[in-house]
């Protein structure tokens, strides 16, 4: 008889934070969301004295010049999101043919000993959220003012919403943002979403 556990190799498909969480709630499209767990999400981190050398590389491979303030910087399909002193979150557009850890891999090598490199793309959470309610929405539990005078497109915050520590980024005018958070808290984030967007309606 053989052994359940070795009977047969285990797979495990990628599968989103947001899974069975995400639907439409009231009526109207006053906030629309899309789930983005096809977004690669890297940390990057400056090694000591680096961090010149660091951006330097980064623009002369990627063709990226990384911010020195809370600001996002695209290139491409890469775009590197400036959340704290020589640290970064990159996004990466991936492709289904794309090897997980593959690109987080490429740059481990091509930044030895200027920087750390973590891969949280499945550590990390990530929604699109726009429509001409979503600031109405971020004001309900958003720690920072989201108005255009002070916040528009290409500028980032490392904030809190609804007490669950974020990454939040402005796309474009419309406005449409993208905020990344824990995995695991993606279930009570989606609590508050539905909860404050509802009277908008909430479009998936």
């Amino acid at each position: 008889m053989s052994d359940p556990l070795t009977a047969s190799p285990l797979h495990l498909g990628k599968r989103s934070a947001f899974d069975g969480l995400l639907k439409p709630i009231g009526h109207g499209t006053g906030v629309t969301i899309q789930d983005r767990s096809d977004l690669e999400l890297i940390v990057l981190a400056a090694r000591k004295g680096q961090a010149g050398a660091l951006a330097a590389r980064m623009d002369a491979g990627y063709g990226l010049r990384l911010p020195s303030a809370p600001k996002r910087v695209v290139s491409g399909h890469l775009a590197a999101i400036g959340t704290g002193p020589g640290t970064w979150l990159l996004t990466r557009e991936s492709e289904a043919s794309d090897k997980p850890g593959a690109f987080a891999g490429e740059l481990t090598q091509a930044l030895a000993g200027l920087a750390a490199v973590t891969d949280q793309s499945s550590g990390y959470a990530a929604l699109r959220i726009g429509g001409p309610r979503a600031r109405d929405t971020f004001a309900k539990g958003l720690d920072i003012d989201l108005h255009p005078r002070v916040f528009g497109p290409g500028d980032a915050a490392v904030t809190a919403c609804s007490h669950i520590g974020v990454t939040l980024w402005q796309l474009d005018d419309a406005p449409t943002y993208e905020i990344a958070l824990f995995r695991s808290m993606a279930g009570s984030f989606w609590h508050w979403l539905s909860e404050s967007a509802g009277e908008y309606g909430l479009a998936v």
